[in-house]
């Protein structure tokens, strides 16, 4: 039984996170929703990133990205991601740990469609993380796919949403001498309910 309360008081974690973004929303002078996304290569070795966390749904963590880039190739042969989101206006984090799956529908088309019309062309031009010859290269080939999509261009085949199930969600606040205060949300698989342990510092 843990003793929680205050900032780490109720029974959903997605509401608990979703509190703590929108505090941090009014605090954090730059992308409050961003997270330090980790996943590892084929050969199991890290790999770490800032993305920007656009959705926190009622079982899940949602961001967006190109299917062909570095990432998004580890999390497809992986299965597998995890994220921190660290706010030091509040002197909090979530550190996020589950399983993966795309969002690759409609949803992912309503998203890509709220973006500013220089993202969407954006998103069509870049190779994302593969080698690049110069900047001249890459807003040459902006100007090409602006010519010819236009102002309306559809979301890209290679670009759309990934979905993190988490079967484990920790919150985490700066407590003084270093004795922080720790939660952490856990369960074996999707279906099963959640166990909530307060954790040493």
């Amino acid at each position: 039984m843990s003793d929680r309360s205050g900032i780490f008081a109720g029974d959903d974690p997605f509401q608990i996170a979703r509190n703590w973004l929108a505090e941090a929303e009014a605090k954090e002078i730059n992308d409050p929703n961003a997270i330090a996304l980790s996943t590892v290569d084929a050969d199991g070795l890290p790999n770490a990133r800032m993305v920007l966390l656009k959705e926190i749904e009622a079982d899940a963590f949602v961001f967006y990205t190109n299917y062909e880039s570095a990432k998004a190739g580890e999390i497809d042969q992986a299965g597998k991601a995890a994220f921190v989101m660290h706010w030091k206006s509040l002197r909090r984090q979530v550190r996020v740990r589950g399983l993966v799956e795309k969002e690759d529908g409609p949803q992912a088309d309503e998203y890509y469609a709220s973006r500013s019309i220089k993202s969407r062309l954006g998103a069509w031009a870049s190779r994302q993380s593969r080698p690049l010859d110069s900047r001249t290269a890459l807003m040459a080939e902006v100007a090409r796919v602006t010519a010819r999509h236009g102002a309306n261009p559809p979301r890209p085949p290679f670009w759309g949403g990934y979905r993190i199930r988490p079967v484990e969600i920790e919150f985490w606040a700066d407590g003084a001498f270093r004795l922080h205060d720790r939660f952490r949300w856990a369960r074996k698989d999707m279906s099963a309910p959640w166990t909530v342990d307060r954790l040493n510092p």
